[in-house]
């Protein structure tokens, strides 16, 4: 099956594609190069270069490749950013979404999973989280997540559109050939391979007076295979109607654990720096994935020290990430 993958090229989205083709399906790249890389295009999967919001580009990449189904994973993602530019987070995340939708309907395409975000919660009022946990987003990039999820509700009720939102919590680690390279790199654990690698002098730590059990903020890792067996599995499932799914392996870790479990991993002191808080983030978020173990029998296969050697396997090999 040729399958859309719109961010292909970014971090999440070549682990996607390497598994779909995998499994013998065709990924089709769509990706404007702002985040995403040619070098994670994976062997094998075509790559087109375009924005969403080219009506144009969308539609004809749909039909030139016989697009049957999308996995939509192009955005803009930093809640930092988003907080203080929020114009560029609802074009990027809500409208050039829409657009995209627009499109699949103009060229018969009716399949889609959004990779969404545990960022619709924003400050849980339980832990772990379920999908029917209520949803007030502390920052624009989750609020722009949680838009689209409720535009894919719309748009089934009036055209039929079949969807799966995908919740997932904080995507980790690396499959043998692809890993995270992000720039600017906000995430915690690439951050802390770089300060092993002897590329940053410290890691910044945003906190150490929230309500947990060390004062950093906690959090839920899903290694970046397990994630795309998801998407995949959802994918899979869409013939017997919509969903919504969260991904996580429901444990979490603190900051200063997920620190202390790098040190172990890399064998390496790496200095942390303590800062005030950064604005909207969270104390804590843990997944509560039993819905997508039970219904698609997904299941995480790595823990938090795997996630990490997996990734520190793939940054000793690349230690300035992707050459383009």
């Amino acid at each position: 099956m040729n399958i859309l993958v719109t961010g292909g090229a970014g971090y999440i989205g070549s682990v996607v594609a390497e598994r779909l083709l995998g499994l013998g399906h065709i990924p089709v790249i769509y990706d404007n190069l702002s985040e995403g890389h040619r070098d994670a295009v994976p062997f094998g999967a075509p790559l087109v270069v375009a924005e969403l919001d080219d009506s144009a580009a969308v539609t004809d990449c749909l039909k030139r490749h016989s697009i049957k189904g999308v996995i939509h994973m192009a955005a803009s993602a930093l809640v930092g950013e988003s907080m203080a530019n929020p114009s560029k987070y609802f074009r990027n995340n809500l409208v050039a979404g829409i657009n995209l939708l627009d499109a699949m309907l103009a060229c018969g395409v009716s399949r889609i999973v959004f990779s969404s975000s545990c960022a619709v919660y924003g400050d849980p009022e339980t832990s772990p989280i379920a999908e029917d946990s209520h949803q007030r987003p502390t920052n624009p990039y989750g609020e722009s997540k949680l838009a689209f999820e409720k535009v894919l509700r719309w748009y089934e009720i009036a055209y039929g559109l079949k969807f799966a939102s995908l919740r997932y919590f904080n995507a980790a680690g690396a499959s043998a050939r692809l890993g995270e390279h992000h720039s600017p790199e906000t995430h915690l654990i690439p951050n802390l391979l770089s300060c092993a690698l002897g590329l940053m002098p410290h890691v910044d730590v945003f906190g150490d007076d929230y309500a947990t059990p060390d004062g950093t903020c906690v959090r839920d890792y899903v290694h970046v295979t397990d994630l795309a067996d998801g998407h995949i599995l959802a994918l899979e499932a869409l013939a017997k109607g919509s969903r919504v799914y969260n991904l996580g392996s429901g444990v979490g870790a603190s900051v200063l654990e997920v620190i202390e479990t790098a040190r172990a991993a890399t064998g390496q002191p790496i200095s942390v720096r303590f800062t005030p808080r950064r604005p909207g983030d969270p104390a804590v978020l843990i997944a509560n994935s039993d819905r997508i173990r039970r219904e698609l029998k997904w299941e995480p296969n790595h823990q938090l020290d795997s996630i990490i050697e997996s990734a520190w396997v793939w940054r000793q090999a690349h230690p300035t990430g992707y050459a383009a």
